[in-house]
């Protein structure tokens, strides 16, 4: 597949014109664990749990937060896919939650069985930035707002 290099010129189909993001899913090991770990460290509440396990949602505000079985990744992508749990480093990407008191969050996310990857600290733009690894491996942001 060749590279194509963007012109400055993006016309946008008129089919795509009301996209919007809808939802990020996660793919774990264990969905009932993640939730009980993401409702625990970062007061999320439950939207559902499938009554096969496999299948889980997040209630996070305007954008749901799923979670789904690594089986449903194996069955999505013939080629398999890389499991965040097994990797010794934090894939590259992550999830990252705004809160007022990243310091406060922080604590309870490492009470709740969290890694710290990086404590709480101010960055040049103002923001408090902090870095967890959950247990089902997903790298987690804390931030406050962006002033």
């Amino acid at each position: 597949m060749a590279s194509q290099r963007y012109s400055g010129q993006l016309r946008i189909p008129p089919d795509r014109t009301n996209m919007k993001f809808g939802y990020t899913i996660i793919y774990v090991p264990d969905v009932a664990s993640s939730l009980v770990f993401f409702e625990a460290a970062f007061g999320f509440r439950r939207r559902f749990l499938h009554e096969s396990g496999s299948y889980g949602e997040l209630d996070t505000g305007a954008t749901t937060l799923s979670f789904a079985a690594h089986e449903l990744g194996d069955m999505n992508f013939h080629g398999g896919h890389v499991q965040a749990h097994a990797s010794a480093q934090p894939l590259g990407m992550e999830v990252a939650f705004v809160t007022a008191d990243v310091h406060a969050a922080h604590a309870t996310a490492l009470a709740a069985g969290a890694k710290e990857l990086s404590p709480p600290a101010a960055k040049p733009w103002g923001q408090v930035v902090s870095y967890l690894r959950c247990p089902d491996g997903t790298l987690v942001e804390l931030c406050t707002p962006i002033a």
